[in-house]
């Protein structure tokens, strides 16, 4: 007997397509997992999570290319793109001048924070410098929408804190499509973060701020190439036309902070053309995605990450080369973090630190760039204070400057200098405080006057895979020069892992969660194959 037709043209129940809600809720978290909500995510989960899937199979198969000694190009079949003149749309006025950008969490008082620290922009940062626990996720979320509504406060025991009358525009980085929220499912699955946090963002807040010309903007994370980014452009397409709003009033900007985007950054923005105002140098994955891409090949191995500056080698070229076509494109070019915080109770130090910060900001700002990154409310003037005077106008897209010729092969310049074993101890030390604080919800952390966020803890244990598998030669504190062996890596690891125990003392060390951390980082750091992000495992453990 044949089974009955199914009339397709019947509605299908709303309780049959809402994705599913499987983790714990809050308080307030019904104003944003409400059911037409939770309808809009199942709906662009189903149209674009299979091409994102596939696109992340694709980055396999490219690395598994690189891994056989292939090495980063311009795509061939892109030429066409980089040898037409074609321009992005035009900035809109909120975006105009965006010489100071100050990046921070999603949590309450450092949203408020940042929006009122003088910076032009904030980038809301649900990605690296957030720990994904599902709270701090739909608290960021209730975040958005009280700021978009003019409700943005905050009230604790000590102080109360409200915008001011002047605040940074918001841009919001949603977490990278390699990311999965468990805490959500449709059809069973989890559903793909990015989709999580854009997609409530938007639904909940993308009329209103467009209304007034403050958004929507956004800011798109560890894009590898020209497909990926074309992915966001149909999924920002799709959401302007079922939540009525005029086509191209979403802005984004592409963080350049894997080497393979690096190589297709015309056609990055070629494809965001009518959603797309800027690109930014993303430094710090940058250089762990420099490793992770060229992890076989010996020739391109890496000193200590002090030693790995912005004014030379593959990290020079790569910023000269978004300056230039960037500009080329009537798009912003934007500079790296500057992650230096305020250093208590020594004068001397802070002062240093603040120098290194200004020298940085001006050596952006005369290579063109249009703004640049800081992590603390202070550094704010102190960016500002170069760029004002290095940049009177609001960008500097329409200064004709002479760029310096860059090769494919300059693109890929490693730096010269040494592996020392301070270096190690720093990266294995570094690495399992910021995992640490991580699970224990915390993703932006200062740690030696530094504010980290995940790709710290990315570099550091990407350097160590990289000096063991390509038997680094360690420059030792006695004087002497010895191979990194893992008997070597083990009695490095075994005693800053006692040096921590030591000085938090055994609860705090347990209950700080110290040993997952240590175990995680050693972990990705010794694997055969390197794995390609830590906070993949990592958050296997975090609401464990």
């Amino acid at each position: 007997m044949n089974a009955p037709i199914t009339n397709t043209d019947q509605p299908i129940p709303r309780h049959r397509i809402l994705a599913k809600v499987t983790g714990k809720t809050g308080e307030r978290f019904d104003e944003i997992l409400t059911p037409d909500a939770l309808l809009f995510l199942a709906d662009l989960e189903r149209r674009f999570g299979p091409q994102r899937r596939i696109l992340l199979e694709n980055r396999k198969l490219q690395q598994g290319r690189y891994d056989d000694g292939e090495l980063p190009t311009p795509p061939p079949e892109t030429e066409h793109i980089r040898n037409l003149v074609w321009r992005v749309a035009p900035c809109p006025p909120a975006l105009r001048d965006r010489r100071v950008e100050i990046t921070g969490p999603v949590d309450r008082k450092m949203m408020i924070n940042a929006l009122n620290s003088g910076a032009k922009m904030f980038m809301a940062d649900f990605e690296d410098a957030s720990s994904p626990t599902f709270a701090n996720m739909i608290n960021g979320q209730i975040n958005m929408r009280d700021y978009a509504r003019g409700d943005l406060t905050l009230q604790t025991e000590k102080k109360s804190y409200a915008l001011g009358e002047q605040t940074a525009t918001m841009l919001v980085r949603p977490r990278g499509l390699h990311l999965e929220e468990n805490n959500i499912t449709v059809d069973g699955k989890p559903m793909s973060a990015s989709l999580v946090d854009f997609g409530l963002h938007i639904f909940h807040n993308g009329k209103l701020l467009a209304a007034d010309e403050r958004g929507p903007f956004y800011y798109l994370p560890k894009i590898e190439t020209y497909q990926e980014a074309r992915l966001w452009n149909d999924v920002f397409n799709f959401a302007q036309a079922v939540l009525d709003i005029p086509n191209g009033t979403i802005k984004s900007t592409v963080l350049i902070e894997t080497l393979p985007a690096a190589f297709q950054m015309d056609e990055i923005l070629y494809v965001l053309r009518k959603h797309i105002t800027g690109l930014n140098c993303g430094r710090w994955d940058y250089i762990f995605s420099y490793i992770k891409t060229l992890r076989n090949h010996k020739q391109f191995l890496l000193p200590d990450r002090a030693q790995v500056g912005m004014d030379r080698g593959f990290l020079s070229a790569y910023a000269s080369r978004l300056v230039e076509i960037c500009h080329k494109r009537s798009a912003h070019a934007m500079g790296g973090m500057a992650a230096q915080i305020p250093i208590k109770n020594d004068e001397a130090a802070n002062a240093a630190a603040f120098d290194k910060v200004r020298t940085d900001k001006k050596r952006e700002a005369k290579l063109g760039h249009d703004g640049t990154w800081v992590a603390h409310p202070d550094l704010v003037p102190v960016a500002m204070e170069v760029f004002n005077a290095e940049m009177p106008l609001k960008h500097q897209i329409l200064v004709k400057r002479q760029h310096p010729r860059v090769t494919n092969e300059g693109m890929l310049s490693p730096h010269s200098g040494t592996v020392t074993e301070a270096g190690v101890r720093t990266n294995i030390e570094v690495g399992i405080r910021y995992i640490a604080a991580w699970l224990c919800g915390r993703g932006a952390v200062p740690i030696h006057n530094l504010m980290e966020d995940a790709a710290t803890a990315e570099i550091s244990r990407s350097q160590i895979w990289q000096w063991l598998t390509h038997e680094a030669e360690v420059q030792m504190e006695s004087g002497k020069a010895e191979t990194l062996t893992r008997a070597l890596y083990d009695r490095f690891y075994n005693d800053e892992v006692k040096k921590l125990a030591s000085e938090l003392g055994p609860n705090a060390f347990a209950n700080g969660r110290f040993p997952e951390a240590a175990q995680i980082f050693s972990e990705t750091a010794t694997a055969l194959v390197l794995p390609d992000f830590l906070t993949i495992p990592a958050y296997a453990l975090l609401e464990a």
